[in-house]
């Protein structure tokens, strides 16, 4: 008999729709995957760096932002969260009146220049001394963390020994989890084994996401012929920091780590400036982590296991971000499928993960 997983739909809890003619794509990719909502990236050019409209500051606001999802397609979802992008205009006044409002629920710290759009990023120290990390933990607002530690040398970034991502989680983490040991954090897409200690021996307001191409692909993967559809920031790691990601989303005691895809289009990968970071996963994250699952081990015809990735994709995420999860629901069924370049309506290609590595051919079909 064929294995049909039946599921709630799920949160997307980190993902770019991006702006523009092609964001109505975007969201209805998500859609066509069983998401209920998501939490979108506020990377955007300008940034989402300010609450409502009214305020004076040059950046986009979560108000209006909000309204662009909402009237893109994004109507169909349940919930959707917009992060406050932290900039050196944000304050602990700017918290306090987003709680109050209700309109601010997360805000994100990226590190300046560390990936797509980052420009507008400060170092976290900025944050420490202004009092907003002060601010978020009174307040109960969830900080997303883009977990690289910023101006390193290349040695410093990328090496056998050491990289950005490993230095964050061993040198800037562990102070500011003891610093302010209520403040909700998310710690995002981590790749390292480090990233994976740090969540484990942290207290419960401390999770973490996982990306589809972070539980299935190392550097060598990367390297290998130079896939570059598989670039991404933070970058794919090596095989213990696999192997550590992979035993924690499928542990059964997980309650941590949670789905969240940085699906990235990009209708030009490679520019003649170098190549745009992240993989698009839309339309196809389920069943790309259906897959990480069995390639850890975690067989998916079994109940049990079903269990373990039904917290991991469609509860433990909404749980921690205070989200219902759905009545409604969709199936993996264990069929065969194919993943397709999806084709915007403007014209534009944007190329899913597994068709730019050369292996479009997907072991589960997702049905609606």
């Amino acid at each position: 008999m064929t294995t049909e997983i039946i599921l709630p739909k799920w949160y997307d809890l980190h993902v770019h729709v991006r702006q523009g003619k092609d964001m109505g794509d975007y969201i209805q990719a998500q859609i066509d995957m069983g998401c209920a909502g998501i939490l979108a990236m506020p990377n955007t050019k300008p940034p989402v760096g300010k609450l409502t409209e009214d305020s004076d500051l040059p950046y986009w606001s979560i108000e209006n932002y909000l309204s662009q999802i909402k009237n893109t397609g994004g109507d169909l979802f349940k919930d959707i969260i917009v992060p406050l992008y932290l900039t050196k205009d944000t304050t602990p006044e700017m918290i306090k009146e987003g709680t109050d409002s209700g309109l601010l629920r997360a805000c994100k710290y990226y590190p300046p220049h560390g990936t797509t759009n980052s420009d507008h990023g400060r170092p976290l120290k900025t944050f420490v001394e202004n009092g907003v990390l002060r601010a978020l933990e009174d307040h109960a607002i969830i900080l997303c963390v883009h977990g690289e530690k910023h101006g390193l040398k290349g040695a410093d970034y990328f090496d056998a020994d050491t990289n950005a991502e490993k230095a964050f989680y061993l040198e800037e983490m562990p102070a500011l989890a003891e610093t302010y040991p209520n403040l909700k954090i998310v710690a995002e897409h981590i790749t390292t084994k480090e990233a994976v200690d740090f969540v484990y021996q942290a207290d419960d307001n401390v999770t973490a996401s996982v990306t589809p191409q972070h539980l299935l692909y190392t550097v060598g993967s990367l390297l290998q012929g130079l896939k570059y559809h598989l670039y991404c920031l933070p970058l794919v790691k090596f095989e213990e920091d696999l192997t550590a990601i992979q035993q924690a989303i499928t542990d059964p005691a997980n309650n941590q780590f949670f789905a969240g895809t940085d699906s990235a289009p990009h209708t030009t990968k490679a520019t003649p400036c170098g190549c745009a970071a992240g993989c698009f996963t839309g339309g196809c994250a389920p069943q790309l982590y259906a897959e990480g699952f069995e390639k850890a081990g975690c067989n998916l015809d079994d109940k049990d296991n079903q269990g373990r990735f039904r917290k991991f994709l469609c509860e433990i995420g909404p749980e921690f971000y205070g989200l219902n999860i759905p009545s409604e629901t969709f199936s993996l069924i264990r069929e065969a499928s194919t993943c397709q370049p999806l084709k915007t309506k403007s014209g534009e290609t944007v190329v899913p993960l597994p068709v730019g590595m050369e292996r479009p051919e997907l072991a589960w079909t997702l049905r609606i």
